[in-house]
């Protein structure tokens, strides 16, 4: 257990995952929060890392920093997805090792999933057929971090854990309109279309797809609850258990804006994944469950986007 008062480093603070987890300390009482922008420390530069822990000791270390991306940008840059999370989650994971951090976690995605892993997807199914295409360069990344974790723990007795987390949605998120998520690009372009009077909304593939969504501040939550409560080589799962279609969520999201056009599906356009549920059965072993229902996070998602004018702009 994490004492109130342990010196905890959380890598990417301002992203989505880091700002929640920051948040959800914050809630718990934890008092010792350290954290560092980009600007101040790059951690795809080794020297910088290793300085800053061996500087700071930090006793336990959420790692959330990665670089992210929707299916266009993961095929565009895929050596850039490659490198940039490679280097910085092994500079990480190596320099809290070498400075005697009591524990790190992890955060991956579920894309290190095979593309036609048995659904819903459980823990043990990873590298057990090849992945999904478009997201390969950051799905190798993030398996070789969750790896490095593992052989750690086998190697030198570390008590590092990482977590898998469904797709994820939230305060902080991207709203790019071809650099984000499917989620937050959805709800800048219906609020767009609502602003502007336009008569209908063309949405990627043909919308059968299947996707599982955790609200970014649950996710944060069982964070905090799997440093506490859990220790084990194996990654855990993150997500509802539920899934819907991104028709489903298109209509869904056009209902929380207010969008009341027509939507079309341009089907010359990628898909991605067929489907992508996550077996959350050994986080409920444990003792976690979910909190926040799918349309009253996308609620709390809009209003997020309408209030951070910045963010919704870039």
């Amino acid at each position: 257990m994490m004492e109130s008062d342990a010196k905890i480093y959380v890598a990417g603070h301002r992203g989505m995952v880091g700002s929640a987890i920051v948040r959800e300390l914050q809630r718990q009482g934890y008092t010792n929060i350290i954290t560092r922008t980009h600007k101040e420390l790059d951690l795809c530069r080794q020297e910088a890392v290793e300085a800053f822990f061996e500087k700071e000791k930090p006793e336990y270390v959420f790692l959330a920093a990665a670089k992210v991306g929707g299916i266009v940008a993961n095929q565009s840059a895929l050596a850039d997805f490659m490198y940039e999370n490679m280097i910085l989650e092994m500079n990480v994971i190596h320099s809290a090792w070498k400075n005697g951090c009591k524990k790190l976690e992890f955060l991956g995605s579920s894309c290190i999933y095979p593309r036609m892993a048995p659904q819903p997807m459980k823990e043990d199914c990873l590298l057990t057929s090849e992945l999904e295409k478009t997201n390969e360069a950051y799905a190798l990344a993030k398996i070789s971090g969750l790896k490095y974790c593992e052989f750690l723990n086998k190697q030198y007795g570390t008590d590092y854990i990482s977590v898998m987390p469904t797709n994820l949605y939230g305060p902080n998120d991207n709203y790019h309109p071809t650099h984000s998520h499917v989620l937050p690009a959805l709800i800048r372009r219906f609020h767009e279309a609502k602003e502007s009077g336009a008569p209908f909304v063309t949405c990627w593939g043909d919308g059968s797809p299947l996707r599982e969504f955790l609200y970014v501040d649950d996710l944060a939550n069982l964070c905090v609850f799997l440093m506490n409560h859990y220790s084990g080589n194996e990654t855990v799962n993150a997500g509802t258990g539920k899934e819907l279609s991104i028709k489903e969520l298109t209509e869904l999201v056009a209902k929380v804006v207010g969008y009341t056009g027509e939507i079309k599906w341009d089907t010359t356009k990628p898909n991605g994944t067929p489907r992508k549920l996550l077996d959350v059965s050994k986080a409920t072993a444990l003792g976690w469950t979910y909190k926040t229902e799918l349309e009253e996070g996308i609620r709390l998602s809009y209003d997020d986007f309408l209030n951070n004018p910045m963010r919704a702009e870039r």
